[in-house]
């Protein structure tokens, strides 16, 4: 790598500059999003959708309620918004010091590609990094919208997504109209087969074979759904920011407290609603109930996000510090959510430790928070000592085009 980017002045934020109340919210939301995907470690990938388990009692089925009522959809929608927060931070920065943001930009998103693909083709195919590099590509084309534009184009594509389902779910609802047919709930099950057989029983080579099927017949016919949706958040997260109220919480409190005023029953009717339809959504078969139920679960997902950042900026801005003990492990979110995947597939597939399938939901919850509690403690040890994560590192290395410094030099 060349000095090119060094005498352009383009480099990683340094640490004092970089904003707590963002990295707090990363760290926050990689919990969430490990509490959501710890279940799916141990389960086919086709059930992912589903809402409470009605198989289960006691405490499973508590956590199994907590899991999908609280966690589910709102937090890998507020991972969403963070990344449109982290562009829009990064574009103004750049703008202020008069760089080109382009190449710097575009490296970046074809380095998360790049991490993605691995993620999900040798790691664990529940990736959603691919979907983000994919939509990090459209927002850059965006880039110079107002904050206004930001705003009503990032929520239209976001509600046109899920208008889109709802629009089936009426269809479906109609007498008469073909829900599933016997083919394609056998389809379903043969899926369904097919990656318990790789995942539970198979070697290496099996799951990875099963992990690039799920991969090509799977996620990308779902990214023309996701991606949309996906980019809706980006722009909506972008909003934020340019808005100002990230940067002056302070002059910016009305606003905040609206978000919070209205995202909070906002979000707990719409999931109200949904959990009234059908708290169990399953789509083997598919019904008009389960499409609506699901879609209105992640409807509600998106003030319930928005109230969520308002808050601990506020709370932050306020001079609260417990939001900031996140701060670490969200500095090093990519590294921690690469990790909890490693750690998810070697203890429950068939080439780990091979406890699919034998761990009761209660405990595997109790699990994913104390690993998540560990991380948390070594996220903050290594970055006394360390400037980035390990895969932030080679990802900034990438990015900028040139060793980034590593380790923290004592003063």
């Amino acid at each position: 790598m060349s000095a090119s980017a060094a005498a352009s002045g383009l480099a990683p934020i340094p640490v004092h500059e970089r904003l707590p109340a963002l990295d707090a919210l990363r760290g926050l939301a990689l919990l969430g999003i490990f509490l959501s995907n710890a279940e799916m470690f141990t389960r086919p990938l086709a059930d992912i959708s589903d809402g409470i388990d009605t198989h289960l009692r006691g405490l499973d089925h508590a956590a199994s309620a907590f899991v999908y009522v609280l966690i589910r959809s709102k937090f890998w929608t507020l991972f969403s918004l963070l990344f449109g927060m982290s562009f829009a931070v990064m574009s103004e920065r750049s703008r202020q010091a008069g760089r080109d943001f382009r190449p710097l930009y575009l490296r970046r998103s074809v380095g998360l590609l790049i991490v993605g693909l691995i993620h999900a083709w040798l790691i664990w195919a529940g990736d959603i990094l691919v979907t983000y590099a994919l939509a990090a590509f459209a927002l850059f084309a965006m880039r110079s919208l107002s904050p206004g534009a930001l705003w009503r184009i990032g929520l239209s594509l976001y509600l046109s997504v899920l208008g889109f389902f709802l629009m089936i779910a009426a269809l479906l609802a109609i007498p008469g109209v073909a829900q599933s047919t016997p083919a394609d709930m056998a389809a379903d099950r043969a899926a369904r087969a097919a990656e318990i057989a790789a995942y539970a029983h198979g070697d290496y080579a099996q799951a990875t074979a099963q992990r690039l099927a799920f991969f090509v017949d799977g996620a990308m016919s779902g990214w023309f759904s996701m991606v949309p949706m996906v980019l809706g958040l980006f722009l909506i997260g972008s909003w934020f920011v340019r808005s100002g109220a990230l940067a002056d919480p302070g002059a910016h409190r009305h606003r905040l407290r609206a978000l919070i005023g209205f995202g909070v029953p906002a979000g707990v009717a719409i999931t109200g609603l949904s959990l009234l339809i059908d708290s169990s959504p399953t789509f083997t078969p598919v019904s008009a109930a389960a499409i609506a139920a699901s879609t209105l679960h992640m409807l509600g997902a998106l003030p319930l996000a928005l109230a969520l950042i308002a808050w601990v900026v506020l709370v932050v801005q306020g001079g609260a510090r417990w939001p900031l003990r996140f701060a670490p492990a969200g500095r090093m979110a990519l590294s921690n959510y690469l990790a909890q995947s490693l750690i998810g597939t070697l203890a429950f597939y068939g080439y780990g430790f091979g406890l699919w399938g034998q761990v009761p939901l209660a405990a595997l919850i109790a699990a994913a928070f104390v690993v998540f509690a560990l991380q948390m403690l070594l996220s903050a040890a290594w970055l006394r000592h360390y400037r980035f994560g390990p895969v932030e590192w080679l990802w900034r290395a990438f990015t900028y085009w040139r060793w980034p410094p590593m380790r923290i030099r004592a003063s």
